[in-house]
This record gives C-alpha cells, structure tokens and sequence, in this order.
C-alpha cells in the first residue's frame, strides 16, 4: 500500500510542474472588433521601435540624417547620450554609459523588440525589455525641469508606449493577425513561459 501511495504522491507532483497551457487572445478578449484593435496596437507600437532601427541604422532623414547613419559610422546611443536632449541628475550616468557597446546594444534592442512584437511573438520578454529602455530614455530626457521636451511630465509618450506595450503582452495579443498561437505551441516555449 505505500508503493501505492508514492506512486500517487509522484503523478501528483508530476502534474503539478507542467506549466499551465497559454491562455488564448480570445479568451481574454472576447469581442472580435477588440482583438483587431489590439492587433493594430501591437504594429504600431511594434514598427516604432522597427522604425527607430531603421532610420538609425540607414540615415532616412527623420531623427537621424543620411551622413549620421549607422552604416555610415554614426554612433546611435552614444549620439543621443551625448546630446542636449539628455538633461536632469542622471546626465552624467547616461553620458558614462554612451560607448559602441550601448550603440550596438541599443540598435539590438531595437530590431528585437520591434521584430518580435510585430510578429506577435515574445510579447513578455519584449514588454518589459522595451519597457526599461523607454524608462532610460525618459530618464534621460528628464520631463521635471523647466523647457523640458514634453508637455506632461508624468504621462509622455515614454509611458504610453511601455503601457502599449504591457497591455499587448498581458492579453496575448500577438494571437491576431501574428504569430503568437504558433509561437505558444512550441516546446521550448512550452517549457518556458517567459518566452511568451
């Protein structure tokens, strides 16, 4: 009868360390219209971080010009910590931190997070990495002073995005029109759920 009982005890804690499956998009959100809308959410806040790559890396004109480019030996992360926008009590850290090393980390960052939120995989990975660098930048920048470049210091467009960002993760909204159904299936995502 104790084999009985360790037997038990064992399926019992067997059962107890498989993860729980993904719940669905659908599940959470059970209006059709709300899934697109949240769909259309995730791109666009996915193709800002996307865009940022791009014009930072080819030079496109808007925030980083032609000469500027990465391609072209210009210096991303280490352009912006250095320059007047960086502003507050941690403008010495930020401008300790400016080196190749954070450009490139910056210019992953970008391409990752983008990548995966528009594909609608890695939402939770990519909710809290975006999240920190929106955090840094809006560090960086500094909104408390007087002639700050936002209009509010406590909600600018830094809080917004990482709000879209863990409002897309939280209801798995890479489901609609992604990847996220497929991506939830896999083994290794099966087995690590912070990989959602």
């Amino acid at each position: 009868m104790s084999q009985a009982v360790s037997t038990a005890a064992l399926d019992t804690r067997a059962q107890t360390r498989r993860p729980k499956p993904a719940v669905s998009e659908s599940a959470l959100v059970t209006s059709p219209a709300g899934r697109r809308s949240l769909a259309v959410l995730r791109l666009a806040t996915g193709f800002i971080f996307l865009w940022a790559f791009l014009d930072k890396s080819l030079g496109l004109g808007y925030s980083t010009a032609g000469a500027s480019a990465w391609i072209h030996g210009g210096t991303p992360s280490q352009g912006f910590l250095g320059s007047p926008a960086v502003v507050g009590p941690f403008k010495s850290v930020f401008a300790a931190i400016a080196s190749p090393t954070s450009d490139i980390l910056f210019m992953l960052g970008m391409v990752a997070i983008g990548g995966a939120v528009i594909l609608g995989i890695g939402l939770r990975i990519s909710a809290v990495a975006g999240s920190l660098v929106l955090l840094f930048m809006y560090l960086a920048e500094w909104p408390f002073g007087a002639n700050a470049g936002s209009s509010n210091p406590l909600v600018d467009y830094h809080v917004i995005y990482a709000l879209a960002l863990i409002v897309i993760a939280a209801v798995s909204a890479g489901d609609t029109w992604g990847f996220g159904r497929v991506w939830k299936k896999l083994p290794l995502v099966e087995k690590n759920r912070w990989l959602i």
